[in-house]
């Protein structure tokens, strides 16, 4: 029995063990006459399995609660034929000169009929351990009876099924936690004298993950050498070291295996399992790839299945093609060796691997093998990813595994170009909203391409121009034209006038001088970018009417209402020739045009105008959104021409539409409502406007609020129109309400309570002189 480790750490694992093996636990078997039949623990290499084992072992022992104790090292059949024939001689007297294999066999078979219990033998209370079972199969017919007094308990890297058989419970050993972790290094340092800061402690169990082997190896390491804490982990991260350059030149604990070496016999067998050959090139797949978690996507999609088949059938020429079967049974042999946990349930994050065994794969590769994996793994991720990422945390979880397999590969993802993965990456950091950190990631890219590449490669264009596009989205729009202005300059001295990425960087450098508020920059840039679109050969229509009718919105921004007329006179006519007059796509540039043409000054055309597209419009039966869009715009140019009548009639089809599509009290129904009562007001009808601002006003006050700024203008608006209408009395009441409104929301102080004082003892005197008798 392997001796206790130095700084052994208590776990629950122990009381979980204790539990299992207790007659009466949670083991199957739970008879009054039947102790559970045995636990068996299972976890990766290196997570103290044998170390809890023994615990449990020698504290059973010293505690008296045995009688007999075998240990035995299981790791072929034969050393468990071996061990349980040892214990025949010493037990039972045996005759140990008999070396022939099938003698062993039944030598093996006495002592485990021995350990049967027999009504007539005195009662013996007995514990196996079988440590480090290689193989369910090589158990067979080996396991230790079931008995009352009896306990069996093993250790494996497996979680093959074979091993629950015969009442036996598998025990899940994991890593330590990180306080676990951080107290065993305290404690095994602070046994040498040393100290090391907490903060670099907890860290370094960190980049060890919490694993119990590579916390031993580490803290012997830190003893022996003298090296601090610091120092140790630059080690770790060292890329052009080996793990094996950060173990002790002396195993602590009587360790047989440094980290680097824990896994090499698991994955050897893993590859063993059907289907034959497969386990180690996905495992290798997999550890360029973030430990925290895999999509299952990845390792199934067709770059990575080409890249399997093309590896297996390099050692096996008759080998088919791979298959996303193929590869859901090599992930289940590696789980079920321990070298990684797969939980399908969980897609976004269906494979993990331990940091330490990723990296013990990387190490077996050659230089060539690793390069040659970088671009099927990022392909592989590449294709994996979506357009649109849903749920978030499928972002999440591609974004950490495309940060793992740039950290893992380097140099490998920029040659001869960046790969497209590393800019899907930080477009997915902006997508998700995080406009900084995607700024940020594209500024780390582009300083990364332009010292590997120079700053001409397309590769550095085109990380120029997202650190551009996000520079804008994080709130810097006048930098992004900046940039983009700086970048156009460099493309074409590069890449010329007529290169495709020299017309995107003109079409971002417009798009960002509008968004900084530089309407006529802008414009003028949408001129220069129209006029180079039209003299190239083999520009699409629909990007030259992009172009046409940002410049004409950038035109009226810029006050240029005449311009912007122009500019979409000559989109229409575009369309026109292109699509036909039929097509509803030309109603947007004929919208836009009746707009303009009234901001110009010709009110009435644009009215003019709007009645045709109205027109043409229902006649194609467009939604109800677009058509009542017309209605507005029509309603608005006709009040412009004078026509009051018309605008009101206009905004009343209006208001009647909203009111059925969206409801009364939506907001723009609301809008509409309170032009309908202006305009009926304008045209002569003061009592319709009236009763238009007295619907407004009641539904106003039930959604805001009575003393809402926008109640309280209906409100003024109203006692102005009753007025009008002759109602002087209802004039001042209105206007009596109002004061106190704003006496309550606006204070006795503000200018607008004056003005409302002296409407109210307007219209009051107006109803004095009207009435017999005194308003009261």
């Amino acid at each position: 029995m392997p001796p206790r480790a130095q700084w052994f750490q208590d776990r629950a694992e122990i009381g979980r063990l204790a539990q299992a093996l207790a007659a009466g636990g949670t083991a199957v078997v739970e008879s009054a006459d039947q102790a559970p039949a045995g636990g068996v623990l299972v976890g990766m290499g290196g997570v103290g399995k044998t170390q809890l084992a023994a615990h449990y072992a020698r504290t059973a022992w010293q505690q008296g609660e045995l009688d007999i104790l075998v240990w035995i090292t299981a790791s072929s059949r034969t050393a468990a034929v071996t061990g349980y024939g040892q214990a025949g001689v010493e037990l039972l007297g045996l005759d140990s000169s008999d070396r022939e294999k099938s003698s062993r066999e039944k030598a093996a078979q006495r002592f485990l009929a021995w350990l049967e219990p027999k009504a007539q033998q005195k009662p013996c209370r007995w514990l196996v351990v079988l440590d480090d079972i290689a193989d369910p199969a090589d158990l067979r017919g080996l396991w230790p009876p079931t008995s009352p007094l009896g306990r069996t308990v093993a250790t494996t890297r497996r979680k093959d099924a074979a091993l629950t058989g015969g009442g036996r419970r598998l025990i899940e050993i994991g890593l330590f936690t990180p306080a676990q972790a951080l107290a065993y290094l305290t404690s095994a340092l602070a046994r040498d004298g040393r100290h090391e800061p907490e903060q670099e402690l907890a860290a370094l169990a960190q980049d060890l993950g919490c694993l119990p082997l590579a916390l031993s190896q580490a803290a012997a390491y830190l003893i022996d050498t003298g090296s601090g804490c610091r120092a140790y982990r630059d080690l770790l991260s060292d890329r052009t070291r080996a793990l094996a350059d950060a173990a002790p030149d002396t195993l602590p604990d009587d360790q047989t295996h440094t980290v680097a070496a824990a896994w090499t016999l698991s994955l050897e067998r893993a590859d063993t399992l059907r289907p034959v050959g497969l386990a180690r090139p996905v495992l290798q797949l997999a550890s360029l790839l973030s430990p925290n978690g895999i999509p299952a996507t990845v390792l199934t999609c067709q770059p990575a299945l080409t890249h399997l088949t093309s590896h297996l059938a390099a050692v096996n020429p008759g080998a088919g093609p791979v298959t996303t079967e193929h590869v859901e049974l090599a992930l289940r042999a590696l789980r079920r060796l321990s070298l990684i946990d797969h939980t399908p349930d969980n897609p976004h994050q269906a494979v993990r691997v331990h940091q330490l065994i990723q990296r013990a794969v990387r190490e077996t590769l050659t230089p060539t093998q690793h390069h040659q994996l970088a671009h099927p793994a990022a392909d592989a991720l590449l294709c994996a990813w979506p357009d649109t990422e849903q749920p978030p945390d499928l972002g999440t979880a591609l974004r950490a595994n495309a940060a793992t397999l740039t950290a893992t590969l380097g140099d490998a993802l920029y040659e001869p170009e960046v790969h497209p993965v590393l800019y899907r990456a930080g477009r997915s950091l902006g997508e998700s909203g995080a406009f900084t950190a995607a700024r940020d990631y594209f500024e780390q890219l582009t300083q990364a391409t332009t010292r590997r590449l120079g700053p001409d490669h397309p590769s550095t264009l085109t990380a120029r121009e997202e650190l551009a596009w996000w520079r804008g989205e994080a709130g810097d729009a006048a930098g992004a034209a900046d940039a983009f202005a700086e970048l156009l300059e460099h493309e074409l001295q590069v890449l010329g006038p007529d290169h495709p990425d020299t017309f995107i960087a003109r079409q971002k450098l417009a798009r960002w001088r509008g968004e900084a508020g530089d309407a006529a920059g802008a414009a003028d840039a949408y001129a220069e970018l129209l006029e180079h679109q039209l003299r190239s050969p083999g520009q699409e229509n629909w990007s030259i009417f992009a172009t046409r009718y940002s410049l004409g919105l950038q035109r009226g921004k810029a006050g240029d209402a005449a311009g912007a007329a122009e500019a979409f006179a000559e989109l229409l006519e575009h369309e026109l020739r292109v699509l036909g007059p039929d097509d509803p796509n030309t109603f947007i540039p004929r919208q836009q045009l009746a707009w303009w043409r009234g901001e110009a000054g010709d009110a009435a055309g644009a009215a003019d105008a709007f009645t045709e597209l109205l027109h043409d419009k229902m006649r194609q039966g467009q939604d109800s959104y677009s058509i009542l869009d017309t209605w507005q715009s029509l309603a608005h140019w006709r009040g412009e021409a004078g026509d009051a009548a018309g605008a009101a009639d206009a905004y009343a089809e209006a208001f009647h539409g909203q009111s059925q599509s969206w409801g009364p009290d939506h907001p723009a129904t609301l809008s509409t409502l309170n032009s309908l009562a202006k305009w009926l007001g304008k045209a002569g009808n003061a009592v319709k406007a009236t009763h238009a601002y007295a619907e407004l006003l009641y539904r106003q006050s039930g959604i805001l609020g009575p003393n809402h700024p926008d109640s309280l203008r209906s409100l003024n608006c109203l006692a102005q129109w009753l007025g009008e209408a002759g109602n002087a009395a209802g004039a001042a009441e209105a206007y009596a309400d109002l004061l106190n409104r704003q006496l309550d929301s606006l204070g006795p102080d503000h200018p607008d309570i004056l003005v409302t004082r002296r409407n109210r003892t307007h219209w009051w005197e107006k109803a004095q002189d009207a009435a017999a008798e005194p308003w009261q």
